[in-house]
């Protein structure tokens, strides 16, 4: 008979913010596989608890995977656990879960604190909806791709977003959604310095234009306005062209549309060629 896989949350700062449940099943299960065995040996540590740690990331290969449900189907428990949160949402922790139940793994969950239901709870922005997208892709092209599917959304969004990489997605978000948009930006949950903002998708730019990013970001983005017409790339173009008729300089006609639509100014400037 095959062991079980438990999906066990962890903390996402604050290690006190673990329950009585995942400390002992993190003890029980005959071993655990972790994004970083460096991180959550840490957690390990804090309780007391010993137990094997087999590593399982993003660059684990298939036959790694393989390993891990043949020792689930002899019989073995694993837990498997991310550096914070729950795992398999933005983690590779999910590919041991679709394995498992290709191969009719019993898999259970464990459940704790998550990033993006937090960040929503402290955003202060409507949420009867929401969409998660995670971190936007590095690639220009596909960032592009996934803002521009996302312009007409009328549910809140959530993004994930390093330091290193705020301004440039901040930039981004307000170019796509208008500099007006609405946005909470959540850093450090949990942590000592824990901090909520709330701006303009403007003065967010504005703000850290002058301010370091510094720690781990989650960004709550109002949705856009479900009573707004949704217009085409052609309906905006052919606005830029009456303010063009009107005597506008192209690139003044193209950032005042993109400012009342959305849309990004050298998208418009580049239709227009």
């Amino acid at each position: 008979m095959s062991g079980t896989l438990y999906i066990i949350g962890s903390p996402i700062g604050n290690m006190e913010d673990i329950t009585l449940r995942q400390l002992r099943m993190l003890a029980e299960v005959d071993f655990l596989c972790a994004e970083d065995t460096r991180v959550t040996l840490k957690l390990l540590t804090r309780y007391e608890i010993k137990n094997e740690l087999v590593s399982f990331h993003q660059h684990s290969s298939r036959a790694d995977a393989q390993r891990i449900i043949d020792r689930l189907l002899a019989g073995e428990s694993c837990g498997v656990v991310t550096d914070a949160g729950m795992p398999c949402i933005s983690d590779p922790g999910e590919v041991l879960v679709k394995l498992a139940y290709e191969n009719g793994i019993d898999v259970r969950a464990v459940p704790g604190p998550s990033a993006v239901v937090t960040a929503a709870a402290l955003s202060g922005i409507h949420l009867d909806r929401f969409t998660f997208e995670g971190f936007l892709s590095v690639n220009r092209k596909e960032r592009e791709e996934q803002l521009g599917r996302l312009r007409g959304e009328t549910a809140a969004m959530i993004f994930y977003e390093a330091p290193h990489k705020l301004r440039t997605t901040l930039d981004d978000l307000a170019d796509f959604f208008g500099a007006d948009r609405q946005i909470s930006i959540c850093r450090e949950i949990t942590k000592l310095h824990e901090e909520t903002l709330r701006f303009t998708l403007a003065e967010a730019v504005s703000y850290y234009s002058e301010h370091e990013p510094r720690g781990e970001y989650v960004l709550v983005v109002k949705g856009g306005s479900p009573d707004a017409e949704e217009m085409t790339l052609e309906q905006a173009v052919e606005q830029v062209k009456k303010l063009m008729d009107m005597g506008e300089k192209p690139t003044d006609a193209c950032k005042a549309v993109a400012k009342e639509t959305g849309f990004r100014k050298g998208e418009l400037y580049a239709a227009l060629q």
